[in-house]
């Protein structure tokens, strides 16, 4: 158990960076989703978003090591609202206005499934905050390149395995999201809300860059 515990704790944010992100409203955020109303993916009360959002998780029981690291760092455990894979959600098409995802894109084997299905449910925005490789634990390792990911993709490659499937950097990232069709109106790097990874916002639907309103 406790390696387990330990491996979790490594894929969290770092409890610095959980600290600073949570001293006030994270501005990328508020500035895109403010007044919107949507769903977080895998939500931690260790990395809260002041948005109006319910949550998912693919579990239920509130004592996993996830859980548990949640009560270390905050003192409390976010409640989980619907239960369900995070690339499988029980939604209809553009029925909520967001999705936001921090730190959890790198946990899907295939990410464009994750990505095109978060792609699906919203009418308005993603807002996906993903650690860079460089600034984590997985600096040594080669960034995943679209290519690949593509492949696996068209693979339909699944695994029960929890870690880190896929690295980025946010140059490769976005060039990610374009090579699937999405479109990408603002970056990030690095993220000011824990500060190892970066930023993403992707317009979908009647989503538009800031720049572009009236």
């Amino acid at each position: 158990m406790g390696a387990v515990r330990n491996r979790a704790v490594a894929l969290l944010p770092l409890r610095v960076g959980w600290w600073l992100g949570q001293r006030g409203e994270y501005e990328l955020a508020a500035r895109y989703l403010r007044d919107l109303s949507g769903v977080e993916i895998g939500g931690s009360a260790h990395n809260r978003f002041q948005v109006d959002a319910i949550n998912i998780d693919r579990y239920e029981e509130m004592d996993t090591v996830y859980k548990q690291e949640e009560r270390r760092l905050s003192g409390r455990a976010l409640d989980v609202d619907i239960v369900a894979p995070g690339d499988d959600l029980p939604l209809e098409d553009k029925s909520v206005e967001f999705v936001l995802a921090s730190h959890v894109i790198e946990h899907f084997p295939d990410p464009i499934k994750a990505l095109l299905e978060w792609e699906r449910v919203a009418s308005r925005y993603l807002f996906i905050v993903v650690p860079h490789r460089d600034r984590t634990f997985d600096s040594d390792r080669e960034l995943t390149t679209p290519d690949e990911l593509i492949e696996r993709h068209e693979a339909g490659f699944t695994s029960d395995e929890d870690r880190h499937w896929s690295v980025w950097s946010c140059e490769s990232f976005v060039e990610l999201c374009q090579r699937i069709g999405l479109k990408v109106v603002e970056t990030e790097d690095p993220d000011k809300k824990v500060g190892n990874g970066f930023a993403v916002v992707i317009a979908t639907g009647n989503g538009t860059p800031l720049s572009t309103r009236a």
